[in-house]
């Protein structure tokens, strides 16, 4: 397989700060509105996305600082300096298990959706294997083609949303957004924690920020990507409350689509609008599944340095084929979902934690 070099394999502040929404939005953009009224009244669930997005962007910085405290070296180089070598690749080899789920994550959520949605006579099977193969076509060439991927998906997601939600304004309904700051403490602190989870993906600047022409900018770069994500989940969210209301959202299986099929382009522009939506949605999980597959080869690269990326990927591809096609329904789609979120969330916060104190006890610099 050839695929083209570039000249400059460098990541750009711009590329790093559009990798970081890249990775987080992919399923839970269509799910987030549902989690979070489930446990919240009327609108009140955008003080838990927003509360959320802010312990995020906490994280993420600290993970960038992290990162950037030690430049031109890997996760592997400094946790070895820091906690010993078997340590690191044990450490290592958790994130790249949390990787490989995520994209098996993906290729059952778009198989599903797909088949749901748009495919409705195709096999699931074929809708996954033909998505993977493209994400690992796209993986098998250089780093920094996934990158300038993202900077190519993500303005289209990014307008096409805002069309969604702008042309939504005129169906809201104010009385949905009622009554406002009724939840009680704990409906708050659930929704931040279902909340958190749709933020996930913060973790790939401990892997990243080495590969940046300015690894110093790396937690400012963090902070906006994050930023910007918290922005469009708190608007989409007040969009789908105030248009269908909080009980209905609670109900839907994904009240993104249903949100877009509610809308209606002046002029008979386009029809369907959810067929435009989900089309960037497919960006988005591309976005993501590539970003973790790079992920994972990277880690296993810096564990088996002998191995080239190709032979990486071919080996570790038929696993992760096999794991997407494990959960058989959504109810066992969502619980797997939930389970990597969950692992993903604890992993970022208590890794790079561990890591941080260690080199300190240790007086590492």
């Amino acid at each position: 397989m050839k695929y083209f070099n570039y000249a400059d394999e460098k990541i750009s502040n711009g590329e790093m700060l559009v990798a970081i929404p890249s990775i987080i939005m992919g399923v839970g953009i269509l799910f987030l509105p549902r989690v979070v009224a489930n446990h919240t009244i009327g609108g009140d669930g955008w003080i838990s996305v927003v509360a959320g997005g802010l312990i995020t962007i906490i994280i993420a910085w600290c993970i960038a600082k992290l990162a950037a405290s030690y430049p031109g070296k890997s996760f592997m180089d400094y946790t070895s300096e820091v906690a010993t070598k078997p340590i690191a690749i044990i450490l290592s080899l958790l994130f790249a298990l949390v990787a490989v789920n995520i994209v098996s994550y993906q290729i059952i959520s778009i198989s599903e959706n797909s088949g749901k949605y748009i495919f409705d006579r195709t096999p699931v099977e074929i809708i996954g294997v033909t998505f993977f193969l493209v994400v690992i076509y796209a993986v098998s060439g250089t780093r920094v083609g996934i990158f300038r991927l993202n900077l190519m998906f993500f303005p289209i997601i990014i307008v096409v949303s805002t069309i969604v939600m702008v042309a939504s304004f005129p169906h809201i309904n104010m009385e949905h957004l009622k009554p406002m700051f009724q939840t009680d403490t704990y409906g708050y602190l659930r929704g931040i924690k279902l909340g958190i989870i749709s933020y996930s993906g913060v973790a790939i600047l401990l892997f990243y920020v080495k590969y940046m022409r300015k690894p110093k900018n790396a937690p400012k770069m963090a902070v906006i990507g994050v930023v910007i994500t918290m922005v469009v989940y708190t608007l989409l969210f007040v969009v789908t409350i105030g248009v269908v209301g909080n009980a209905v959202t609670s109900n839907l299986l994904y009240p993104t689509i249903e949100l877009a099929k509610s809308v209606e382009i002046p002029g008979q522009f386009i029809e369907r609008v959810e067929s435009v939506f989900f089309v960037i949605w497919v960006m988005a999980i591309f976005n993501t599944a590539a970003i973790a597959l790079d992920i994972a080869v990277l880690i296993l690269r810096s564990i088996f340095t002998n191995v080239s990326k190709l032979k990486v990927l071919y080996i570790i591809a038929p696993p992760i084929y096999f794991i997407s096609q494990l959960p058989r329904n959504i109810i066992e789609i969502e619980q797997y979902g939930t389970v990597i979120s969950y692992a993903g969330n604890i992993f970022t916060v208590f890794i790079p934690l561990f890591i941080f104190l260690l080199s300190k006890i240790r007086r590492v610099k």
